[in-house]
């Protein structure tokens, strides 16, 4: 993995040489805006309303907009003396347990792992904070930005979160804390969530618009016609109530049924004694690629 930033953990006198990785990646497609005629991509320009030319980057200076149309200039120099010196530590400030901090604190995941010579002190404390069950604040900076984050156990790592600092969380305006549910709707919504828990695994969810639009993009790449589907219409707004009992009947069947029919109703052909398809492989689905769609479309196009 690409490193992104060197420095250390440092907590007490102890001080861990880290190498910083992303731990996600956007799945995202990424399109551009094409001039419809000669299919070219279009170039953006910084161009002045007020003079009607084009404007260099030698010609901008940054402003803040206090109130509508007026700004206030801030030149680089007064900007830099706000900028945070360059650090290479992750200081720790305070242990604390992980339910304490809500989701909603954190921005983006990075992985860290030890340098060479820090390995025993990197591992030294990765069990020192499972066995202890807690997990660590932190001051970070990076790019000139002073972060707070969480440092924690993860697999068999050290995995580092930023953190939005509290003002930054909005909170809500709630008016419907003054409508009540009935017991009975409680009592079967509540009866419904039991019914939909499972354990938690990841690999079980997928981005199925993403795969549907990388088939398509293939698909196109190929030279194949491609057609589209109608948006499903809304089905019909049911009483609370109804919806609710509806729900719990459905999922008490689910539950209710035998596992081999289950299976059945997914399409698993053994439950029929069938083991093999109609080129004599066995019946199980292969694996789902996992190859990007970047990489899909280009190992597509190069084959058609």
């Amino acid at each position: 993995m690409h490193t992104l930033w060197k420095g250390s953990i440092s907590f007490g006198l102890v001080n861990i040489p880290v190498k910083m990785h992303a731990a996600t990646e956007s799945q995202e497609f990424q399109f551009h805006y094409l001039h419809n005629k000669c299919q070219q991509r279009i170039r953006y320009l910084k161009k002045c309303p007020h003079c009607e030319e084009e404007v260099g980057s030698a010609d901008l200076v940054k402003g803040y907009e206090y109130e509508k149309d007026r700004y206030v200039i801030l030149s680089e120099e007064e900007l830099s003396a706000f900028e945070q010196p360059k650090s290479r530590a992750i200081d720790i400030l305070d242990f604390i347990n992980l339910e304490e901090i809500d989701p909603i604190y954190y921005q983006k995941s990075y992985y860290l792992a030890p340098e060479d010579i820090a390995q025993k002190a990197y591992r030294l404390l990765y069990q020192a904070m499972e066995n202890s069950g807690k997990v660590a604040l932190a001051r970070i900076t990076l790019r000139s930005k002073q972060h707070l984050a969480c440092l924690r156990v993860f697999e068999q790592g050290l995995v580092l979160e930023t953190m939005h600092y509290p003002s930054e969380i909005r909170h809500l305006d709630a008016v419907w804390d003054r409508v009540f549910p009935t017991e009975a709707e409680l009592q079967m919504a509540v009866q419904l969530i039991e019914n939909l828990a499972h354990p938690f695994e990841p690999a079980k969810y997928r981005d199925e618009v993403k795969e549907q639009l990388a088939e398509m993009i293939e698909n196109k790449v190929a030279g194949e016609t491609v057609k589209v589907s109608a948006a499903p219409v809304k089905g019909k707004v049911l009483d609370l109530m109804d919806a609710l009992r509806a729900s719990l009947a459905q999922t008490e069947e689910q539950r209710g049924k035998p596992e081999a029919s289950a299976r059945a109703e997914a399409g698993d052909n053994s439950v029929h004694g069938d083991t093999t398809d109609s080129v004599g492989q066995t019946g199980e689905q292969p694996p789902k690629s996992t190859l990007t769609p970047r990489k899909r479309t280009a190992r597509k196009a190069k084959g058609a």
